[in-house]
């Protein structure tokens, strides 16, 4: 267990945050344990054919049997608008010590991949990288990302009417939250004690934390990796259900498509999902927030759309 302590200046200074990397980094998880992931095992049978070509030798030494992940390959999200290239370009500049430090905490000791010559290690490992974002995430980052903003959307809305108190107490059954201290539970059976200390708190949702992570190594800030919500239906592919005498009233498309936002999602999201375009399903959606029955919010450069209590009300009917 580790025990993060929260002075009061730093409950108001807690933020969200998304990273690419560290979401690569956290599903090399499911490449080592994939029965660990049922949720994600649609996007597993996707990337299957493309498996082969990736460097396994470099990823999966990333990661142990405990599903421990080098931390250098989970940095804390820098703002909400954080990139890829970014995050891997940021690595390259890591020194020697710190790539071999995080990986001694995992395997204690280093993988024979990354030895030698530091120019050529991390050269190695960015390629490495680069080709699995390429290959097995970029094709599915837009519906993950949406995911992953609309957990944060809808923490955000329980923050403004519960409380920052019922957000942190609600990311997890392995987190709790006292009012100071918040605990989260750790396969590790070694208690730490982390007082936040100014540094603030970073909440990281991901598709790749079954309980919640936070970083190895306790000198590097205070992040709290927690499951997403929505991940069941992230996969699932949304046909013409009979709504009765909704879809009678709305058109089947609008019908399904207010079916379909029970939970926050982008029209990004929504036509990978229904196969249409972006702006077909972006006319729907402003036809439907102007008659109330949706609801907008921003985070970043995406909309998340998601039912209002009219909207709630007339799927119920």
């Amino acid at each position: 267990m580790i025990r993060y302590h929260l002075e009061p200046s730093d409950v108001s200074a807690i933020r969200f945050g998304i990273s690419p990397l560290s979401e690569l980094g956290l599903g090399l998880r499911a490449f080592r344990a994939p029965d660990r992931y049922p949720l994600q095992q649609p996007w597993l049978d996707r990337i299957a054919a493309v498996r082969p070509l990736l460097d396994d030798e470099v990823l999966l030494g990333l990661v142990d049997e405990r599903r421990w992940v080098a931390d250098f390959v989970n940095p804390r999200p820098t703002s909400p608008l954080t990139s890829f290239d970014e995050e891997l370009r940021a690595l390259g500049r890591l020194p020697r010590a710190r790539i071999v430090a995080d990986l001694e905490r995992v395997h204690d000791t280093v993988p024979p991949v990354f030895t030698g010559r530091h120019e050529a290690v991390v050269e190695r490992l960015q390629q490495a990288l680069a080709t699995a974002w390429e290959l097995c995430f970029a094709p599915h980052w837009a519906r993950m990302r949406a995911v992953l903003q609309a957990d944060i959307s809808h923490r955000a809305r329980t923050a403004a009417h519960a409380g920052i108190g019922a957000v942190l107490g609600g990311l997890s059954e392995a987190v709790r939250y006292d009012g100071t201290d918040l605990d989260v539970q750790l396969t590790s059976p070694v208690a730490r004690d982390r007082p936040i200390g100014g540094e603030g708190l970073t909440l990281v949702p991901s598709m790749f934390v079954v309980r919640a992570s936070v970083p190895i190594d306790d000198d590097l800030p205070p992040t709290v990796m927690y499951p997403a919500r929505g991940q069941g239906a992230m996969w699932s592919t949304s046909g013409h259900p009979d709504a009765g005498s909704v879809r009678d009233l709305l058109g089947a498309t609008r019908a399904a498509l207010l079916e379909a936002l029970g939970e926050p999602a982008s029209s990004t999201d929504l036509a990978l999902r229904f196969g249409v375009s972006t702006s077909a399903v972006n006319q729907h959606l402003r036809v439907m927030e102007r008659g109330g029955l949706l609801n907008r919010s921003r985070y970043g450069r995406a909309v998340l759309y998601y039912r209002s209590t009219v909207g709630d009300a007339l799927t119920r009917s």
